[in-house]
């Protein structure tokens, strides 16, 4: 006895309640089971379904038709698909395997496939270990003897999910591919996406609603009209049996959260698109585990600058828990933020007060306003990177070219208001001529200058002095944005090695090792123009942000964990230098040297490059970009590891350049520039 079993359930990540979306008063489901119905050597059909009550209504279905149906695991697919087909186990002799999400599955080519299948006694037999049929058109049949031997072998998440890949990565199965006359691979004919039901509803149209049209007259009405294919060509064949579950989320996440994430630089598009996991379940030193349990070593951002200690530091950590087991917020204040307070001006003794908040953006927002209420001027002088915030992205309009140095060109300020753009202007970095010309054409109401200490660039000698000396000359607050670059090169502030003070410094990311607190520090009289304005906010009074600081920092100064990421930081650098010479590959390595960046050259290949370099190194087991934030947890152990992959990775791609066979997907291209 031939059976097909179809998996199905209504809570598809990618497209929620796809398979009861209807086309000319048929769902989807309905159309696939009625085409199944005319084969001719099937002795029965069974939906395998969930057990949760959101999939009660292929149920109902299942009765109208009069279908079998067996519910079973969400989760475990395998296991509630050999379930299904155990009922029937004395009886069953090939299972065909059909997904819900093939609407125009074709009983005639079902029929071709089982006959060869039959004919070659084949174990497992399918159109798709080498596809040629569209996608969509999809047959796999197999004995039930070796879906029970895959549903006592296959341990993987995997394989749990998708049935049958343990079937086809066996050698001890006898295995057939039947293969179409013309290849019609790169043809969608399955429902993941709203263009794909788009795509089958207009076919069907053209067909007059006939559901049960032959797919060799689908074939047809590509080759004479490709054009109306179009549609869904930017999805990659097989996407979700290829998709890891983190991949699967970020498609229901783009259509539930705006762009997918609360943050840009976490937009899996920046990375490598289908492939970068973008989710993880732990992480621990440098190491990251995905939803799949899949194990990266982090020589990328480490939580974007966050944890310079490593993921989950055990002596921050446990004083996180004490704090949660205590209370964390209450009507009273916290009394470590006093603490905090005075044990991050004393690190800064030009300082003499602090104020806290929870992020880097609304820290940059805070020291404008401090700034222009001590000043009573509003216009600001910027250079460099600052968050968010409307008063720093109108910056855009007075200098497009600078802005874009310092964010990726596909950054949008639509809703920042246009008047607010007469009141930010933008000062190339070490250039002093610059910065006097700037601030010669604006200088009515101009009060402020703000920048970071430094970037990707070193700064020229005494540049930061005469910025400093220009500041008092024109009685001008010069704020420092050490966001990024602070307890990387020093135990506080870049400025310190500089020997350069600012009025009002701002510090982040990295003074929580990864719990939310921003420190915004600066001289006693500007600091108290706060009480001539209003700035407040419910959050930055909780405790786990200030003890996770006292904690870091503590943590920091018994490590002296600036001098170590220095020291890893160049010994990266000149390694990165040796290979890509070795390659005769031209690149530009800079940054400070605890956040070494590398970019090619060739300006219109660098994107391409690097895209290659983070594929790659992901194959290898590491989240890489063309930058590290490198971290006490990189160990000299891990960084050898990481190096000698990365000397592979770099001779594959010039091997690649060489033989022009370079290639890569067109929507990976937007790597993020750092």
């Amino acid at each position: 006895m031939n059976i097909v079993i179809i998996q199905a359930r209504y809570n598809s990540q990618r497209f929620k309640g796809k398979i009861l979306k209807k086309i000319n008063n048929k769902s989807l489901l309905e159309i696939l089971i009625l085409r199944i119905k005319k084969c001719k050597n099937i002795s029965k059909i069974i939906i395998a379904t969930t057990i949760s009550k959101i999939d009660n209504d292929i149920l109902k279905l299942s009765k109208k038709l009069d279908v079998g149906v067996f519910r079973g695991p969400i989760n475990n697919v395998l296991k509630r698909y050999y379930l299904a087909a155990n009922q029937y186990s004395n009886k069953i002799k090939n299972v065909i395997r059909i997904t819900s999400d093939c609407p125009l599955s074709d009983p005639n080519l079902i029929e071709y496939i089982l006959d060869k299948h039959i004919k070659n006694n084949s174990d497992y037999t399918s159109n798709t270990l080498e596809p040629t049929f569209p996608d969509g058109l999809d047959v796999e049949i197999f004995k039930f003897d070796i879906l029970r031997k895959t549903f006592l072998s296959a341990n993987s998440k995997f394989d749990k999910e998708h049935v049958t890949p343990f079937m086809k990565r066996s050698s001890h199965f006898k295995k057939l591919n039947v293969k179409s006359s013309e290849h019609f691979s790169h043809l969608r004919l399955t429902v993941d996406y709203i263009e794909d039901l788009i795509l089958i509803k207009k076919i069907l149209k053209i067909f007059q609603y006939d559901i049960y049209t032959p797919y060799k007259k689908i074939l047809n009405l590509y080759k004479k009209n490709k054009s109306l294919f179009n549609i869904n060509q930017k999805y990659l064949r097989d996407e979700g049996s290829k998709m890891n579950t983190g991949n699967k989320l970020w498609q229901k996440a783009k259509t539930l959260i705006p762009g997918g994430s609360m943050l840009y630089s976490k937009r899996q598009e920046l990375y490598i698109p289908k492939l970068w996991p973008t989710y993880f379940s732990k992480s621990k030193g440098c190491t990251v585990w995905d939803l799949d349990n899949n194990k990266y070593l982090d020589f990328s951002l480490m939580g974007v600058g966050t944890n310079l200690l490593g993921y989950a530091n055990s002596n921050v950590d446990k004083n996180i828990l004490k704090v949660i087991k205590k209370g964390n917020m209450t009507t009273l204040n916290c009394p470590e933020e006093v603490e905090l307070a005075e044990t991050i001006v004393k690190m800064h003794p030009w300082s003499h007060m602090a104020k806290f908040t929870r992020s880097g953006g609304e820290a940059n927002a805070v020291a404008i306003r401090i700034a222009r209420t001590h000043s009573k001027r509003k216009k600001i002088m910027v250079c460099g990177y600052h968050g968010w915030h409307d008063w720093y992205l109108s910056s855009k309009a007075t200098n497009q070219k600078l802005f874009n140095n310092h964010l990726p060109k596909s950054i949008k300020t639509d809703g920042i208001p246009k008047l607010l753009s007469n009141e930010i202007f933008i000062f190339k970095y070490n250039d002093m001529d610059n910065l006097q010309k700037v601030y010669n054409k604006n200088k009515k109401d101009i009060g402020i200058v703000k920048m970071e200490v430094l970037r990707n660039i070193t700064p020229n000698k005494d540049y930061l002095n005469l910025v400093r000396k220009f500041c008092d000359k024109n009685k001008l607050i010069l704020i420092f944005d050490e966001c990024t670059s602070g307890f990387r090169a020093t135990f506080g502030g870049l400025h310190l090695k500089y020997k350069v003070y600012p009025d009002i410094l701002i510090l982040g990311k990295a003074l929580g090792n990864g719990y939310a607190i921003n420190a915004i520090l600066g001289k006693k009289n500007i600091m108290m123009s706060t009480e001539k304005t209003f700035i407040s906010s419910t959050f930055w009074t909780e405790r786990i942000g200030s003890v996770a600081a006292i904690a870091t920092l503590k943590e920091m100064k018994r490590l002296k964990s600036w001098v170590y990421v220095t020291k890893q930081g160049i010994e990266i650098k000149k390694m990165w230098q040796k290979i890509f010479n070795a390659s005769d590959l031209d690149v530009e390595i800079n940054g400070l040297d605890a956040m070494p960046v590398f970019n090619f050259k060739n300006k219109k290949r660098n994107q391409v490059y690097k895209t290659f370099i983070t594929r790659e190194m992901l194959n290898k087991g590491f989240l890489t970009t063309n930058s590290i934030y490198v971290s006490t947890a990189h160990t000299p152990r891990l960084i050898k590891k990481y190096i000698r992959s990365f000397e592979d990775v770099i001779k594959n791609l010039k091997y690649n350049i060489k033989n022009n066979s370079l290639k890569i997907n067109q929507s990976s291209r937007e790597q993020i520039n750092r």
